[in-house]
């Protein structure tokens, strides 16, 4: 940069030279009078000129006339530094590195960290990744156009660029989960983008993006699906759909050579030629209605003829849509967590990536204000015959206008004051007030009524979310179980508890049993906290390692993969 300042003062010189030159000389005429004195002053001014011209020859050689190879250095920093500006983490990653190459070099380095990234995009899609997105193509196409220093120095924050892109996008996702869809309120866990580069070049390229995905079972069963899929794509699918809304055993006919053509296509049922919904086809549609959360009764029922039907695309949409969730959830989850999966109605105790209980759960309802949320937070402590502090949202919009109709309804609840003094219900006109004025609040006390039943475990969060006990056991033996106002319940809260409280105290049953036994609200610390996950799969795998797939209550699912297929995402059907 300094060569460019002399080189500019010095032209500035030579010009205002020259200018007082040629002004002197065409005026020559009218000021002297003498030819003598005029070339006298003629010869001056050529002699200042020539003098200014060595000079500027002499500073040009002292100051920008460098070897050729460090004009090219300078050159290719140069246009490094410019490209990276519009890069705040790039630049910066550059800057502290001197303006040095990564990518471009001719070292051995430098090609064998080229053939690493063509190789990891090369791949991309098979992480169910927007190819598009870092077209891998065009980036080789930059590579072998590029021939100065400052096409290279161009061409090397591009390559950059793409490798943050793709580093990110495999490590953390693709998508941001919030605006998706805003229940999705999960915190990924990004990495600052510079680190990705400065780790990189201490690194083994190959073994850098080996590292980047998740090295979850999970996540590695699901590739496997995936490219199972994929294959089945390429040969055409599982065949022709079941033309019926309904079958049941003894029955035969066409309808029924569909069903058991495609129950052997996916697996369900070894090869047979009947015709008829015999035994073997009972079992294989039992086995088939496990793997997709419904009750097991071996009846091809409506709902269960419309999941056999789902055609291949589907399926392998839930498992792109799978992978990407499993990014955003790319940290440590706890040698001990606990893992709740709203689609599959389960909240499980997981020791060592192995379920030690597991229970059926209860969640949010399918409406605006109800959906249980997605997120992770730690469990603090239970509490055993709890109190209901009724939510304001329920206050509100249940129990005001039923108060309004009749101020003795809902008498289990108490009605208390911003002290939390019971309120006289026959004192108060509650038609007065409304969702803003409304100027109390409600308490159920303890009792096995209540509608968190006898115990309650916290994980304080700001949604309010926690999992609970319920007087509500018919619910349980549904099949789809979408019916609280967003929290988790538990069909046996109280195994859950013993085994929380299993490394905690010696007998946590007796122990558990003690405080219950009070009546009165008793709050249980944990001593080693335990990390809670609200997650949302509708694919996923069995601990024998088979896929199993749920319904999308929410709709979370579809949206997810529309975000992701407007990002670029696509199917592929694999030949071979």
């Amino acid at each position: 940069m300094q060569h460019i300042v002399y080189l500019n003062i010095i032209l500035r010189v030579w010009r205002e030279c020259e200018w007082t030159t040629l002004c002197a000389s065409n005026k020559m005429p009218a000021i002297r009078t003498s030819a003598f004195f005029y070339g006298v002053d003629m010869l001056q001014r050529i002699f200042k000129m020539t003098s200014v011209l060595a000079l500027s020859l002499v500073v040009l050689g002292l100051f920008i006339a460098p070897k050729p190879a460090e004009a090219q250095v300078t050159a290719f920093k140069q246009a490094v530094a410019e490209a990276a500006a519009r890069d705040k983490d790039i630049a910066a990653f550059y800057q502290a590195n001197g303006y040095k190459s990564v990518w471009t070099g001719r070292s051995g380095r430098e090609r064998s960290r080229r053939q690493a990234l063509i190789k990891a995009l090369a791949n991309a899609s098979s992480h169910g990744l927007p190819t598009e997105r870092y077209d891998s193509a065009g980036l080789q196409a930059k590579m072998k156009a590029a021939r100065g220093p400052r096409e290279r120095g161009a061409v090397e924050v591009e390559i950059s660029r793409v490798f943050l892109q793709y580093a990110r996008d495999l490590q953390t996702g693709v998508l941001i989960p919030s605006r998706v869809n805003s229940a999705i309120v999960r915190k990924v866990p990004y990495r600052d983008r510079t680190s990705y580069l400065v780790n990189f070049v201490k690194s083994s390229p190959a073994g850098f993006f080996k590292a980047l995905a998740p090295k979850t079972m999970e996540y590695n069963a699901l590739m496997k699906e995936k490219l199972r899929l994929e294959r089945l794509l390429g040969k055409g699918g599982w065949g022709a759909t079941v033309p019926a809304k309904s079958l049941k055993p003894g029955q035969s006919g066409a309808s029924v050579v569909a069903l058991r053509n495609r129950l052997m296509t996916m697996g369900f049922m070894k090869r047979s030629s009947t015709q008829t919904y015999d035994d073997n086809m009972k079992s294989a549609i039992q086995q088939f209605q496990l793997a997709h959360g419904m009750a097991a009764d071996g009846v091809a029922g409506a709902g269960t003829i419309s999941e056999i039907n789902k055609g291949v695309q589907t399926r392998l949409q839930s498992i792109i849509v799978a992978m990407e969730r499993e990014r955003w959830l790319n940290q440590e989850r706890g040698k001990r967590h606990v893992l709740v999966n709203i689609p599959d109605f389960t909240a499980k105790i997981i020791d060592n990536n192995k379920v030690t209980f597991e229970t059926r759960s209860v969640v949010g309802a399918n409406k605006s204000d109800r959906p249980t949320v997605e997120f992770s937070d730690v469990m603090e402590y239970m509490v055993i015959n709890p109190s209901w502090y009724v939510p304001r949202s329920i206050i509100t919009k249940e129990y005001l206008p039923a108060l309004k109709r009749n101020s003795n309804a809902v008498r289990h609840i108490e009605i208390t004051d911003s002290k939390g003094r019971k309120v006289n219900r026959s004192a108060v006109n509650f038609s007065q007030y409304n969702e803003k004025t409304f100027p109390f609040s409600m308490r159920q006390p303890p009792s096995k009524g209540n509608a968190l039943g006898l115990v309650k475990f916290i994980f304080p969060n700001p949604y309010n979310i926690y999992l609970h006990d319920t007087p509500a056991k018919n619910l349980f033996s549904r099949e789809v179980r979408a019916f609280s106002h967003g929290c988790v319940r538990l069909a046996d809260p109280f195994d859950f508890a013993y085994a929380l409280l299993a490394k905690e105290v010696g007998n946590p049953k007796e122990y558990f049993q003690a405080q219950l036994a009070t009546g009165k609200e008793q709050r249980v610390n944990l001593k080693s906290p335990v990390p809670v996950h609200i997650i949302y799969r509708t694919a996923s795998t069995n601990a024998k390692g088979h896929t199993q797939y749920r319904r999308d209550v929410y709709g979370r699912d579809a949206q997810v993969w529309n975000a992701l297929a407007k990002a670029g995402v696509a199917l592929r059907a694999v030949q071979g």
